[in-house]
């Protein structure tokens, strides 16, 4: 695309990274959804592998994290060997080139690279076109999560 500025997406580095992740998120969930800003940051971020695009001017597009391990046990039925991939988001401005897509699959190489077989997801439902795009599958009944309607999503590696 021309005239699109160029991104990257990489692993948070350091505190500074963790707030642009979370400045993303926070403007997604938060401001757009609606989520109750109490309830989208856990004590699960201070294990996760967290992943963000980053436009080449510094400007962060995007973000999710990848639990493991006991991290991840309570959300994957209890299978270590799944990772489970969360709080993916991208800022408005960033839609349809290709961020989420690109986060989606560095959190998957992530997960491949710690030996996980497979990577679950609880997707919003109106966003199960997407993963399904990417290869996930949904099982189990819609729930609510943060008062919106998800569906649980896998996808083996």
């Amino acid at each position: 695309m021309s005239g699109t500025p160029a991104y990257r997406v990489r692993v948070a580095e350091d505190p500074a990274d963790l707030e642009a992740c979370f400045a993303v998120r926070k403007e997604v969930f938060v401001g757009e959804q609606g989520v109750p800003e109490d309830i989208e940051y856990d004590e699960y971020d201070a294990v996760a592998v967290h992943v963000l695009a980053v436009r080449e001017d510094g400007f962060t597009l995007g973000t999710g994290r990848l639990l493991h391990g006991r991290a991840a046990a309570a959300k994957v039925g209890g299978d270590l060997s799944v990772g489970s991939l969360g709080r993916l988001a991208v800022a408005r401005e960033a839609r349809g080139l290709g961020v989420g897509v690109a986060l989606v699959r560095a959190i998957e190489d992530e997960a491949r690279a710690l030996g996980l077989t497979a990577v679950d997801l609880h997707a919003q439902t109106h966003a199960l076109g997407f993963y399904e795009r990417l290869g996930y599958e949904a099982y189990g009944p819609e729930y609510q999560e943060a008062g919106i309607p998800h569906r649980a999503m896998r996808r083996a590696l």
